[in-house]
């Protein structure tokens, strides 16, 4: 997969300029209807200005206007005085649906959209611009012990890794391995899509020991609890599980490039003769272009995180070399992800 330019905008007009640089109104109001529950309420059927009001604990000043931004954005229809949610919003933002997809928005909430009023001071100093500033590893040890915020974060992993799951179980070959590791995996969501998609495999999601009881909650959930087992772990610190195939899926933009090859080396040392790395990410053309999305995440991380970004695929593939693997290829994951294959010679 060639690293291209992706197609812009063209952007001709004040007005356009004007649409780019307020960009941030449109998203807080979506983001603030998720905050508030407003597509969970409206799953019991279309109701008026007054009774979300009174239903969500609005005051009635700003909702009106509140209610027809999102009705222009295309999340709300309104007939007869009475707002309902679009399909697309009833379906994956509504908490109670089985699709639902709000969990990166409810970080990005939290997160994201504090962060990136500091822009500047990032470009400025190089530097996260979050509270504390903290090591990386305590900041995930500080998150594990705060029930509310890994709660985010296990919806969020779940919200990115549900739609790349099924896809991920099919454009693989998986026919000639029994064995997954999901590094970083979360709860498994990711690692449940597969195991559905193929009897065959037994698999383990290996991450923090702060994680294990959501996942068996999951697994349970799911009916998987005989063949998805959790592995608690550093992998830093601790030996990956040997295993047919890795995963490491949007875990290696958390990191600088030294951590990142040192971990990809790690997973090559775990990997049976034969195997088979997957690394997925939303890789960047840094500077010269690319898909406009993956740039921004790109900057997201580096606002959040001292050592973490996006990165290029030349940059993948000399970590995979100089770990030792010969044969790499790629496929497209999803509207934004590129996955990438290293194999390990038998």
């Amino acid at each position: 997969m060639a690293e291209t330019a992706v197609p812009r905008r063209e952007i001709t007009t004040l007005a356009d300029i004007n649409r780019l640089g307020t960009a941030f109104c449109g998203a807080k109001a979506v983001l603030s209807a998720i905050e508030l529950g407003l597509f969970t309420e409206l799953s019991a059927g279309p109701a008026t200005e007054a009774e979300l009001c009174e239903r969500l604990g609005l005051h009635p000043r700003a909702v009106p206007d509140f209610l027809s931004t999102l009705a222009a954005l295309g999340l709300l229809d309104v007939k007869d005085d009475h707002y309902a949610s679009t399909p697309a919003a009833a379906r994956f933002l509504d908490r109670t649906s089985p699709s639902y997809g709000g969990g990166f928005l409810e970080r990005a909430n939290h997160m994201m959209y504090p962060a990136w009023e500091n822009l500047t001071g990032l470009l400025r100093t190089g530097e996260p611009q979050v509270a504390g500033r903290e090591d990386q590893a305590a900041a995930f040890e500080r998150m594990m012990g705060d029930p509310d915020h890994l709660d985010r974060f296990l919806r969020m992993m779940d919200a990115v890794s549900g739609p790349l799951g099924p896809e991920l179980a099919a454009k693989f070959d998986w026919a000639n391995y029994t064995t997954v590791v999901d590094i970083g995996g979360a709860r498994g969501n990711l690692l449940a899509h597969i195991l559905n998609a193929h009897e065959h495999l037994s698999g383990y999601v290996f991450d923090l020991r702060g994680i294990e009881s959501a996942f068996g909650t999951h697994m349970e959930a799911l009916g998987l609890r005989d063949r998805a087992r959790f592995v608690s772990g550093d992998f830093f610190k601790d030996a990956l599980p040997q295993s047919d195939v890795l995963i490491i899926g949007h875990v290696l933009h958390d990191w600088s490039p030294a951590e990142r090859a040192q971990l990809i080396r790690k997973a090559f040392g775990a990997l049976q003769p034969g195997g088979a790395l997957l690394i997925y990410d939303q890789l960047t053309g840094q500077g010269h272009g690319g898909d406009p999305w993956n740039e921004i995440i790109s900057l997201n991380m580096q606002l959040l995180s001292p050592g973490g970004s996006e990165y290029t695929l030349t940059e993948c593939r000399t970590w995979l070399r100089d770990a030792g693997f010969q044969s790499i290829s790629t496929f497209t994951l999803g509207e934004h992800d590129t996955c990438v294959v290293a194999l390990k010679d038998r």
